[in-house]
């Protein structure tokens, strides 16, 4: 990516489902670049969400190089798993469960809010998992495809991926000046508060700038994920 034209500001980032894991890895890399920019919280569905919660366990150990290990050393894992064809739920979990330490994340000290969004597989409502409610399986099913994997029990709920971050609500903070959405499609999620005499805490856009990156190479290639032989290596 060229310049994020980012300057000395503080953001929220939303990584919305139907980004590619890897350009999500290649645009939270790049940002980490960014001294100037600093990140309040990260809101995120699909296999992002495991990315979100890689980067803000790597934040909360290591700043910003702990950050860019902890999601090398991440994908490194699902490289070599990515050879077992069988129990995708399981390897995620496995991989997940080496790659973060889910009270660094929760812990009030953490330098950024995490949230995951997964859908209710039974109601096809969308929930936003965050603080407290944030554990392993929440991840998970936020990373689970809808209908080739089983949904994930939550408190006696099925959940599972596809949550979109762009219908709802993200998770934010006071803090925050500016909202980053990375996504595979280009985005509409621009609409101000109509009424800017609203409280903050009302306004579910809190009225500040939002910026998109969007992977258009990706989006374009989307039909070739209903081929699941094609040889990725040509």
């Amino acid at each position: 990516m060229a310049d994020l034209n980012v300057g000395d500001r503080t953001i929220d980032i939303v990584l919305a489902n139907d980004a590619h894991g890897a350009f999500v890895w290649g645009v939270l890399d790049r940002l980490l670049d960014e001294p100037s920019c600093s990140f309040s919280s990260v809101t995120a569905s699909g296999f992002a969400a495991m990315e979100a919660a890689v980067f803000a366990y790597g934040l909360s150990v290591g700043g910003r190089r702990g950050a860019r290990t902890a999601l090398a050393n991440f994908w490194r894992r699902v490289s070599h798993a990515s050879i077992f064809a069988d129990g995708r739920a399981s390897l995620l979990r496995s991989v997940l469960e080496q790659s973060i330490d889910l009270e660094q994340i929760r812990d009030e000290d953490c330098p950024v809010k995490l949230g995951v969004l997964a859908v209710n597989a039974r109601t096809d409502a969308v929930k936003v998992f965050t603080s407290d409610q944030l554990s392993i399986n929440a991840i998970v099913a936020a990373a689970t495809i809808p209908f080739l994997s089983l949904p994930v029990e939550i408190d006696g709920d099925i959940y599972w991926g596809d949550g979109d971050v762009l219908q709802s609500p993200p998770v934010l903070s006071p803090e925050a000046r500016h909202r980053l959405i990375v996504t595979g499609r280009p985005c509409v999620f621009t609409t101000p508060c109509p009424d800017r005499g609203f409280p903050a805490s009302h306004c579910v856009t809190k009225c500040v700038p939002v910026h998109t990156i969007f992977d258009s190479r990706y989006c374009a290639g989307a039909p070739l994920l209903l081929r699941p032989w094609i040889d990725w290596a040509n």
